[in-house]
């Protein structure tokens, strides 16, 4: 199986528009990061996205990715679920609706935003999504297993996602024990790490992500949901052990 960083970047994207913060200003590819999303291919060839958001069209046509087979939402905030609308193509090609695993409460959010996908007398150019509803259950994409992860963003329970012994976390602030028991011994863990210092109310910072990755004891760690306040790439490639990297766009890892 492969996945593929489509974005690494938290909310507001780097750079950050009107800022002139010195990683807002860099020339160096790796400083831009899109809005945090990436794109599984399992062994069969299917494309799970996890994450849709305002920057999908945007990641889809500068990775040549062509199509979704089925989308997971970690939670209903705008940076991770506003591009819903653009996967309007890949429906009308498709001629199916797009298959989408989350939450009941947050299929509840898509249907507030995208009523008009829902509508029982549809507008002909309107998205089609078929909603599948999990909790911590392990479901089954074709023939990938995926398990769920409860984790808290702040006080909002969201998921992160276990295939095979690659989880992937964004916009973590706690994870209970319980949680942490299937987390350990990974060959991958993909966890947000906001910022370096002044700790967040809702997201992970560097010496939390630190002091997770000693507990977890994960073969290879990479960071994502990163804002322009955790530094310059190159800079980060150099400060932290070598089983710890900043991911960035487009990097592809094999699992």
């Amino acid at each position: 199986m492969k996945l593929k960083f489509l974005g690494t970047g938290t909310s507001q994207g780097i750079p950050v528009i009107g800022s002139t913060h010195p990683v807002c200003l860099s020339t160096d590819p790796k400083d831009k990061r899109l809005r945090s999303s990436v794109m599984i291919t399992d062994e069969g060839g299917k494309k799970i996205l996890i994450d849709c958001g305002p920057d999908f069209r945007q990641q889809m046509l500068m990775n040549n990715e062509t199509t979704v087979d089925a989308l997971l939402l970690t939670h209903e905030h705008n940076d991770h679920v506003i591009g819903l609308d653009d996967l309007r193509p890949i429906i009308f090609q498709k001629k199916q609706d797009v298959s989408i695993y989350c939450m009941p409460r947050v299929g509840n959010e898509i249907k507030n935003r995208f009523h008009y996908a829902f509508s029982e007398i549809r507008y002909p150019g309107a998205p089609s999504f078929q909603l599948h509803y999990i909790n911590d259950e392990i479901f089954r994409i074709g023939h990938t297993e995926i398990l769920p992860i409860k984790v808290l963003h702040h006080q909002l329970p969201i998921l992160g996602f276990k295939f095979k012994n690659l989880v992937y976390i964004t916009d973590a602030s706690d994870i209970t024990s319980e949680e942490k028991e299937k987390l350990k011994n990974l060959d991958f863990l993909i966890i947000n790490c906001l910022r370096k210092t002044e700790p967040h109310i809702a997201h992970y910072i560097l010496p939390e992500v630190l002091e997770l990755v000693e507990e977890l004891q994960p073969k290879m760690t990479y960071l994502t949901h990163i804002s322009n306040r955790l530094g310059f790439h190159k800079e980060l490639e150099d400060e932290l052990p070598e089983h710890i990297r900043p991911a960035y766009d487009g990097l592809e890892i094999e699992f």
